[in-house]
């Protein structure tokens, strides 16, 4: 799927690392906030009548020695599933190490770690109830008997008794971790049935902005929680915010809450529900709404229409506002003040030319050409590789129609394709290689479509298309060794050739024109640069 930096999902823009996120911060600062929670593990280990242990990693082992602040069940299970989570992984390791003093030690730990989560969780939760009680007693059952297995097992020297107690040790571990994460799961649903009551229920600003920041917050703990929202009803609650004119100044962050549960099938089949696509097209064609609020419109847009999803290409509600989304937005890329601001619009107008292909006549009817390749030569709306990657997505998907290659011609967009292909990343980030890459894969294959037409393939030998072609084919740290870049190239070549043979010498025509392209292919992969 496609994501922002900062969090934000969006096609063909990387997403972070899939590790639980517990908060959005740096991560000097995050280690700052924990640094009072945590101490060394032989102080629990001591506390426990349990010998220090003197591994040469026991060092390495923090703990939570206390938990969040005091009312704040979210964040108390949000850490202290993290920690529990933690350890189980790290007693799965030892144990396949078959270190049985660490997997003993870390095994009491984490008996610990339950024991505190259940007791303070009860102390703060709003409710107990008989599901939750039995999955807490199964959870602390296994955990006395996974403490009680691994200090048998420290006693036992024969090789063959030890290897049938590893197998009951490991299929212990793997049913105290179901149990936990039924409990967690059955724990945060419960928190999340609460914000979902509160914000229904609430005609205050501040506490609907209060309760909506805390269910964006969990929707960046990842897909699980994004799940679980959705089932509660999360987007049922936050459109209900985006229909109410008094909740105006909230729209930005309850559409930012809505972009990101939408990640998950179950978001899109709730928004499909309540006629959220209709929603948003009334929010997108209303001038009288920020900018701000527009843009994040767009961002839930571009994250339902995203053909990375396979269960968004089944949006039916979406045909029937296309055209009025395709307008707004094509308005919001024109008037866009920012380069974010053009990035979300520019994000869903080209995951729509892949949901539908009546959206691209209906850009190229609406002058999307024009609007597109002027936003490039300002830099305020298209300064990054992203933006241009969502620019020349949407030309390549136009460019299969013929009308295309007119538009192209009278706005010297041939000129653009070409610098495209000369695409480089400023700061060497591995997201901002890739958006490089494919960036000059898609101006290769935008190339090749247009070049159906000779005036276009004539207008692209006259600005040395073929030479730079040649280079990304020949040169593989022009394309960052992309074979991607590379097939495209080719193909484009091999359109250009077919049209102004004249351009390319004989050397190039033999070895990438004239063999099968699997063989050209081959060819340039295996070449090593001259340096000469």
């Amino acid at each position: 799927m496609m994501a922002l930096p900062g969090g934000r999902h969006l096609d063909s823009i990387p997403l972070p690392g899939q590790r639980l996120h517990l908060m959005q911060v740096d991560s000097v600062q995050r280690w700052m906030e924990d640094l009072k929670l945590m101490t060394e593990c032989e102080c629990m280990c001591v506390l426990q009548a349990k010998p220090i242990s003197l591994e040469e990693d026991a060092q390495s082992d923090l703990i939570l020695a206390g938990g969040p602040g005091p009312g704040d069940p979210l964040q108390l299970l949000l850490k202290r599933g993290w920690v529990i989570s933690t350890e189980l992984r790290r007693i799965g390791q030892k144990l396949a190490q078959d270190r049985w003093a660490r997997v003993h030690s870390m095994s009491v730990r984490l008996t610990c770690h339950a024991r505190s989560m259940v007791s303070e969780y009860s102390a703060v939760s709003r409710s107990s109830s008989q599901e939750m009680g039995q999955l807490e007693k199964l959870l602390m059952e296994k955990c006395s008997e996974l403490s009680a297995i691994t200090e048998r097992c420290l006693q036992v020297e024969n090789e063959h008794v030890l290897k049938s107690m590893k197998a009951c040790v490991s299929e212990t571990l793997s049913t105290l971790g179901q149990h936990f994460g039924q409990l967690l799961e059955l724990a945060l649903t419960r928190e999340v049935q609460a914000l979902v009551r509160k914000i229904n229920a609430s005609d205050n600003i501040y506490t609907t902005e209060s309760t909506t920041g805390n269910l964006f917050s969990l929707t960046q703990e990842g897909a699980p929680l994004c799940r679980i929202i959705a089932k509660e009803g999360g987007v049922v609650a936050l459109f209900k915010v985006c229909r109410q004119d008094s909740f105006r100044c909230l729209y930005p962050q309850a559409l930012r809450t809505l972009a990101s549960i939408c990640c998950v099938e179950e978001g899109v089949h709730q928004l499909e529900k309540v006629d959220g696509v209709l929603c948003l097209a009334d929010i997108l064609t209303d001038d009288s709404h920020p900018e701000a609020t527009r843009a994040e419109a767009a961002a839930v847009v571009a994250q339902v229409t995203s053909p990375h999803l396979p269960f968004t290409q089944h949006l039916g509600s979406f045909l029937e506002s296309m055209e009025e989304i395709v307008t707004a937005l094509i308005k919001l890329c024109q008037e866009a003040s920012s380069g974010e601001v053009f990035l979300l619009a520019s994000a869903a107008l080209a995951n729509i030319t892949f949901f539908d292909t009546m959206a691209c006549e209906m850009l190229l009817q609406l002058n999307a050409i024009r609007v597109l390749l002027e936003a490039c030569s300002d830099k305020q709306r298209v300064d990054t590789p992203y933006t241009r990657d969502q620019i020349v997505t949407i030309l390549a998907n136009m460019s299969v129609l013929e009308q295309c290659a007119s538009d192209i011609i009278q706005e010297n967009g041939v000129q653009l394709i070409m610098g495209m292909l000369s695409e480089k990343p400023r700061s060497g980030t591995p997201a901002e290689v890739a958006a490089c890459e494919r960036v000059q894969q898609k101006a290769a294959v935008t190339l090749a479509r247009l070049s159906r037409d000779p005036e276009v393939a004539r207008e692209a030998v006259r600005l040395s298309c073929m030479s730079r072609l040649i280079e990304l084919c020949r040169s593989p740290s022009e394309r960052n060794s992309s074979d991607a870049v590379l097939v495209a190239c080719l193909a484009a070549l091999r359109r250009l050739a077919g049209v102004c043979p004249e351009g390319l010498q004989d050397s190039d025509f033999q070895q990438l024109v004239q063999p099968r392209l699997v063989d050209s292919f081959l060819l340039c992969s295996n070449m090593e640069e001259s340096f000469v």
